[in-house]
This record gives structure tokens, C-alpha cells and sequence, in this order.
């Protein structure tokens, strides 16, 4: 292995404060791209759309728990894989506890084409607890009029094939209106995972009104 240059400590310090003030200002970047995405309009969506799940069928809007945000991971799990994707199983590997984000009113689910039949068992194998529905129409009623997949671009068509593309939608309820307020995928998604990264792509942020202060997993009265 080839090593980076080898300083004092001195030249190190005065190295390593230039590239702080560089980080610094990717931070500001970085909360101003916040503010503007919190800023952007919202759009409308039919809160009927049919899942399965542990407990049966559910709605958009049973996703939600109750709470005033979803985060919708865009797991890519084809109906004819025998698995689900290598990056988005790195992805929810990272996904903290959800308590964080539920006591920031904000839910959490992953979403995919593949039968619940399917789901079920790698999600066992890989000691996930996220709630995790099938949008597969064939396995829960879905109204041929809706595809839940394809309407959040999740499943898009390439060269007459169906692809499955990893992402992020978030949702904002008031009362049982529901709104898209964000989406992102593919490289979108890296360095993201974090409770304060989900949080940040939502429109209330990462400490909405009325959310709990910051404690152990444990001890929030959820």
C-alpha cells in the first residue's frame, strides 16, 4: 500500500484546518439544498393504492401509522428474482432504529414488486424488522388502474424490459389527503441512512413540531 505524504503534526494541523474550512462550506451548501427541498411543491396522489403486508392488505395511507410522513424505500425486488438487490439490502443495513424517526412523526416502509410469499422469508434471513410490503398486483386486488411501482417511476421500462431501480419517495399526510413531496434513486441514495438523512428529505425536517426530544430507542412513549 502506497501512503499519503508523511508531515508533522504542525503541517498536518494546518493541512487538515484548509480542508475544514472547504467542509464547512459544503455543510452550508449542504443546509441551503435542504431548506430548497423543503421549499418544493407538493403533489397529490391517490392514498388508495393496495399493498400487502404482515396484517393483510393496506392502503398508501395505512403505511403512514398514523403519523404525518412516510418514507418509502424503493426496495428493488423483482417478482421472478429469487432475491432482492445487493445495494439495497446494504441500504437498509444501515437504516438505524425506527423509533428515532417515529418519534419525529414519520414512518418508514420498504416497497416491492416481489409476492409478500417472497419477501417474507429473505427479510427472516437477513434479521430485518422494517415494515415491508408487496405493491405486486397480482398477489393483493390491485386495481389494474393503479401500479404503485411504475406511477413513482420505481419500475420504469428500458428496451421493452421492466428495470428496478433503488430510491427513496416521501409522503406527507394531512389527515387522509396524501402527498408526494420527494423522490430520489440510484446514486441519489449513497451517503444516505441516517435518521437525520431521512429526516432531511421530508418537509417538516429534522425536528418537526411537536417531536419528541432526542432519547434512547428505548425510552421513547411511542
Amino acid at each position: 500500500m502506497s501512503l499519503p505524504e508523511i508531515v508533522s503534526r504542525e503541517q498536518w494541523r494546518t493541512a487538515r484546518e484548509e480542508l475544514l474550512r472547504k467542509e464547512e462550506a459544503v455543510g452550508r451548501a449542504r443546509e441551503a439544498l435542504g431548506a430548497e427541498r423543503r421549499r418544493l411543491p407538493v403533489t397529490e396522489v391517490d392514498p388508495e393504492y393496495v399493498f400487502e403486508g404482515g396484517d393483510g392488505k393496506a392502503t398508501l395511507l395505512d403505511l403512514f401509522e398514523g403519523r404525518a410522513q412516510l418514507v418509502v424505500h424503493h426496495f428493488a425486488f423483482a417478482p421472478e428474482w429469487g432475491s432482492g438487490c445487493l445495494c439495497c439490502a446494504a441500504f437498509l443495513d444501515q437504516v438505524g432504529h425506527l423509533a428515532h424517526l417515529r418519534a419525529r412523526h414519520t414512518s418508514f416502509a420498504a416497497v416491492s414488486r416481489a409476492p409478500f410469499t417472497r419477501i417474507l422469508p429473505f427479510k427472516a434471513r437477513m434479521g430485518w424488522t422494517v415494515p415491508w410490503y408487496s405493491s405486486g398486483r397480482g398477489d393483493c386486488g390491485h386495481d389494474p388502474g393503479r401500479d404503485f411501482n411504475r406511477d413513482f417511476e420505481a419500475t420504469v421500462e428500458s428496451d421493452g424490459e421492466l428495470v428496478e431501480r433503488p430510491g427513496l419517495s416521501c409522503f406527507l399526510r394531512e389527515h387522509d389527503r396524501v402527498f408526494h413531496t420527494y423522490s430520489v434513486f440510484d446514486d441519489g441514495l449513497d451517503g444516505l441512512g441516517t435518521t437525520a438523512d431521512l429526516l432531511d428529505l421530508t418537509v417538516l425536517g429534522r425536528n418537526p413540531a411537536g417531536s419528541d426530544r432526542l432519547r434512547l430507542h428505548d425510552e421513547y412513549d411511542l
